[in-house]
């Protein structure tokens, strides 16, 4: 199975209280950007990453695991 991004925004978000859009601003992106890493159609930036573990306030392998293995080579 090949390596999946998996991500806990919107759980994280909901305990904090916070919108898409309010994380959104906090970030520096669009709430569709938020939108569409939360379904998990776009994958984030690692400085993204990094950007919205500290808007949630948290470890981002709190926020973001990986799921599966690497393709044999």
């Amino acid at each position: 199975m090949p390596a999946t991004l998996h991500n806990n925004i919107r759980r994280l978000r909901f305990e904090r209280g916070m919108t898409q859009e309010e994380l959104a601003l906090r970030v520096g992106v669009s709430r569709q950007t938020i939108m569409s890493i939360e379904r998990g159609a776009t994958n984030p930036s690692i400085l993204l990453a990094f950007k919205v573990s500290m808007a949630l306030q948290t470890q981002v392998t709190e926020v973001f695991t990986v799921e599966g293995s690497l393709v044999p080579v």
